[in-house]
């Protein structure tokens, strides 16, 4: 009898110890699932598509079981994770629009269903603050609104949101659904310093400029600097293929009259003599600068572009 007290105390001393080291064991992060190109796959676009597509299928499985917490995105470290949103933003620009709308509804669609069987896992939420600040947020390097207006859609009408935040997801694909690439751009009034009146549409030339600044913006500065520095854009200018429309749409006149020697000559500095830019929500215009690309037929070819993607268009 007394060795099996002794048989029985053992074992419950060994499972306690056993069950303390489950509790007190540090979970080590799991790399990124990183999804791969089938090796049938051997065009460069149809391999941007699939991965495209397929990028996030193995971080939105349901049936992964790994923990989360303010760190880790189901069991991957959340800097990775933030760092591979910023990869899959580069491989959406090398694919068609149809296939980044595509994208972002799996992704999103797979992210929902990790959030209604394991909220904690950190997916959903994760991706909807890296939305904003890779797409959207107005600093971000390679903000894309066409790609955002695809997620912020999806969210207005998510149950699991409260009504004010649904708003405020509607608000924003509101603003992004205007002047999106391929769609013409909306036409305005625009008066240079002599109060002579044009419009963007009567403007003339293969590629247009739509350029929305404020003087005393440093970074307005930065980017007049390189423009017109540059040797390529002054022949373009030159031969007709480029028009700068520079355009500022506060009401200070005094200052923007004041800044005038900065700009360039043969460029078109105005102002907006309606305020109907920012009135009438024409353009999204979230800071300054804001740089818009746009063709002979005045479509938008680049929207809110970084300067980085305005200069290689320009092949700068």
């Amino acid at each position: 009898m007394k060795r099996l007290f002794i048989y029985t105390s053992i074992v419950l001393l060994l499972a306690a110890s056993c069950a303390q080291n489950r509790k007190t064991a540090k979970f080590v992060p799991v790399p990124f699932p990183a999804a791969s190109v089938p090796g049938m796959i051997t065009d460069q676009n149809e391999a941007a598509g699939y991965l495209a597509l397929h990028y996030w299928d193995g971080l939105t499985d349901v049936e992964r079981t790994y923990p989360s917490d303010s760190l880790t995105v189901s069991g991957v470290r959340k800097t990775e994770v933030e760092q591979k949103f910023a990869d899959w933003t580069a491989v959406l620009s090398m694919t068609a629009p149809s296939v980044v709308e595509k994208s972002v509804a799996r992704m999103y669609d797979r992210a929902l269903a990790c959030e209604r069987k394991n909220p904690s896992s950190n997916v959903f939420e994760t991706f909807q603050d890296l939305a904003y600040k890779y797409l959207y947020d107005p600093n971000s390097p390679v903000r894309n609104e066409d790609i955002y207006c695809h997620f912020v859609k999806r969210l207005a009408s998510y149950e699991g949101l409260t009504p004010e935040m649904r708003d405020k997801y509607a608000y924003d694909a509101q603003m992004c659904s205007l002047n999106k690439v391929g769609t013409v751009a909306a036409d305005f009034r625009f008066a240079d310093k002599a109060g002579r009146i044009r419009t963007l549409h009567s403007i003339k030339a293969p590629l247009t400029l739509l350029f929305f600044s404020n003087p005393g913006c440093d970074m307005c500065y930065d980017i007049i600097t390189v423009l017109s520095g540059s040797q390529k854009v002054s022949d373009m200018i030159a031969s007709g293929e480029l028009a700068v429309l520079n355009i500022y749409i506060d009401e200070d006149l005094e200052a923007w009259k004041s800044y005038m020697p900065i700009y360039p000559k043969e460029w078109y500095n105005c102002f907006d003599p309606d305020l109907v830019i920012r009135g009438d929500k024409l353009y999204n215009v979230r800071a300054i600068p804001s740089l818009y690309l746009l063709d002979s037929e005045k479509k938008v070819l680049l929207k809110d572009a970084p300067e980085r993607v305005l200069f290689q268009a320009l092949g700068l």
